[in-house]
This record gives structure tokens, sequence and C-alpha cells, in this order.
């Protein structure tokens, strides 16, 4: 049995898609004194760190910060565009979308859920045609959003939200569009202005690679419009009075003052790397993840290919083979951390991450501990996917050129 004071020797490698390993530098950040969240120097702080990220979420218009994790965002973004009885559209890809429509119902909210039926429909993307379909149904104009996930953590799919926007245009219909990109953000290429998002809930502990306890609210002038008339309680997630303070750089709140000390490295980091360079990397993992995967004759979770998400690959299990017996074992064996399968996807898969601190090496450490614990468990592969993600990256060097 395993005990409660489990230290094996070496560094813990955490390969979920979240929380990400923290970078040595974000986390020095995070041990400098706490000052003042009233006095002048934090209200610097407060001004760079809110300009820059407007820059990862490619928005010209405010991002709120809330000291929450993503949920405490989904909440936000729902109680300050909606009211008591309001219609909404909401797809389901995954675990995290049926979470959000389970909250949209507890707020007192009519929530429609759409999407693909059963299991299958948890390996694919957003449909946009059918969002558009049900929007020209709507001719009364009673959703008044659509909600979707952009990276749905729980099955490694990134669905494509201009599309969705595209959708709702083509049906001449005036719902919102709220987008949760929680593990998608800094990772995935996302364009909130481009692609006409009116909210945008993101978290700090995936691509931001800082821990959990912060969360995003990007949100458009017709979202801030909504929230003038929105009538479902809110004090502590209002948008009104953080906005007004914001302009200072200060909340109407105690902050988490060293966290966004990280935040503010994490941007620093992203930054000067490039964001295009920051995707390419992601979309170079997850090649080489994915070519493990097939070299060993399973199938990914996400079953089209336009659509695999750079942050994670859920790998699906052969017929009669527990998915959380072979996470465990790995876990006991290797002192490596994997994700579990969530809902219709429980004991069908495990999720391999390949986010936050992270580089070839430690992929290629990750993979042997995944493909010894298949072994041990009696999977049969077909052939060494250490060795095909070896091949892949020494063939595949990412352009180290800024």
């Amino acid at each position: 049995m395993l005990k409660l004071d489990f230290h094996p020797s070496g560094r813990h490698f955490l390969q979920i898609p979240g929380p990400s390993p923290v970078p040595d530098r974000i986390l020095r950040a995070m041990s400098l004194p706490t000052i003042d969240h009233r006095g002048p120097e934090f209200g610097a702080l407060g001004r760079e760190l809110l300009d820059k990220i407007r820059q990862v979420f490619k928005t010209q218009q405010p991002v709120v910060i809330y000291p929450a994790s993503g949920t405490g965002a989904w909440e936000a973004a729902l109680v300050n565009t909606l009211s008591a009885g309001d219609r909404v559209l909401m797809f389901e890809t995954g675990h995290f979308a049926t979470l959000w429509e389970k909250m949209a119902r507890r707020l007192g909210l009519e929530p429609e859920f759409i999407g693909l039926p059963g299991y299958e429909g948890w390996r694919r993307g957003v449909q946009a045609d059918l969002i558009e379909q049900r929007l020209k149904a709507d001719g009364n104009h009673s959703i008044k959003a659509v909600c979707v996930v952009h990276n749905e953590t729980s099955t490694g799919v990134t669905s494509d939200i201009a599309a969705v926007r595209r959708a709702i245009d083509a049906a001449k219909h005036p719902a919102l569009l709220l987008v949760d990109t929680i593990s998608g953000l800094a990772c995935a290429d996302y364009q909130h202005d481009a692609w006409g998002v009116d909210v945008t809930i993101s978290g700090s502990q995936k691509g931001l690679m800082l821990p959990p306890g912060i969360s995003f609210n990007a949100v458009s002038e017709k979202a801030i419009e909504a929230s003038r008339s929105a009538k479902l309680p809110k004090s502590f997630w209002a948008w009104d009075e953080i906005l007004e303070l914001n302009r200072s750089g200060y909340w109407p709140y105690t902050p988490n003052t060293n966290l966004l000390y990280g935040l503010n490295e994490a941007l620093d980091m992203l930054l000067e790397e490039g964001l295009d360079h920051v995707f390419a990397r992601h979309q170079r993992w997850a090649l080489g993840v994915r070519t493990a995967v097939e070299t060993w004759g399973l199938e990914v979770q996400c079953q089209e290919p336009s659509v695999y998400s750079p942050v994670l690959t859920g790998v699906v299990m052969p017929d009669g083979v527990d998915a959380d017996e072979v996470r465990s074992l790995i876990y006991r064996r290797f002192d490596l951390s994997l994700g579990t399968g969530l809902g219709k996807a429980k004991g069908k898969m495990f999720r391999i991450g390949h986010l936050g601190d992270c580089n070839d090496l430690t992929l290629i450490a990750t993979l042997g501990g995944c493909e010894a614990g298949l072994k041990m468990c009696g999977v049969s592969l077909k052939g060494s996917g250490v060795l095909a993600a070896l091949d892949y990256f020494a063939a595949n060097p990412l352009d180290e050129a800024r």
C-alpha cells in the first residue's frame, strides 16, 4: 500500500495536463517579499501585467483577473452577462463542457446541451454546423449566449472557435459567444478579438506555467454592455468595480500578490520567446507524443486530426485494459503522474500533458515510463514509441530563430 510519506529520489514527473510544472524562474519571482497592494509599486506592477496579458489573449479589450480557479472565471462569465431563466446553448465536447453546463443550471439559467451522441462525441471537436442550425431555428432570439470549450482538457481536442463565430454570424443571431480556453491559452493560438469572442475564460495553471489560483475573463464591448443589464447576483465577480480600479493598476479586494509576481514573469517569458514560437513548440511536442502512441499501435482519443490538441494527448487502452490501473502502476513504479480519464472516458484512456516547464527529454522520459508501464500491465505494443519519438525529435528540430 502506498504510504502518505512516499518521497522517492529524483524529481517527480508531473505530466498531467495541468497544473503544469512551474519553471524555476517563475518560482523565484513568486518568492519575492510581499508588497503593499495599495502602494505605488504595486500599481505599476498591475498596469504592466494588465497590458501584457492582453497580448497573450490577442485583444485590445480589458482582461479581468481574479484570485480564483478557472471554475470561478466560468461563473464570472455567466453572472456578468446573463439573467435568471436565460437560455444558453452549450456544446458537449467532454467533461469540462459538462461541468460548465451543470454550473449554468445551478445558477438558474436554462442551458441547452447539444453535441454528438455518446462517448464518440467526446472524441471530436465542436460541430459549428449544429450550432448554426440551432440558432437559425431560434427565430425569436431567446438564446442569449453560446458557450463552447476551446481546448477540452478531458479529451485532447482543440475546437475551431473562428468557425463557431462564423456559424453565429451566418445565423444572423445576436447571442454572445463565451469560450473556455483554460487549458488552451499560451499553448495553442487564441485570438479573442479576431475570432469575435465576447468573453474568454482562462486560468493560470496550464500554458501560463503558474500554480493554480489566478483566472481570467477577457471581455468585449458587447459583453460589457450586456453586463449593465444582467440580473444574476454578483458581487465579488462583478466586472464594473474591477475594471474601474484596474485603470490605475489596483483591485477592489486584496489580490494574490505573489502569484501576480509570477504571472508577470510568465508573461515576460512568453513574450520574449514569441507566441508563434511557443505555439510551434507545443505542436512539435504533440506530434512527437502522437508518433509514439501510433507506434505503440494504440488509438489517440481525438478522432479528428484537424483538431488534435497541442496541450495533451489522450491514449486509449485496448478493450479489457483499465487505464486507471495502468496509470496507477506507472505512478508507483516511476513517480510519473498522468491524467486520468474523466466522465465518459473514465477507465478508457489516460492523458499525457506536454506543456509547462517541459522539453524533449522530459517527454522522452515520460514516454519511457508509459511504455514500460504498458508492458508491465500486459498491453501488447507493436513497436517502441520511445524510439519513434526520439527519431521524430531528432529529425525535426525546432527552429530557434527569433
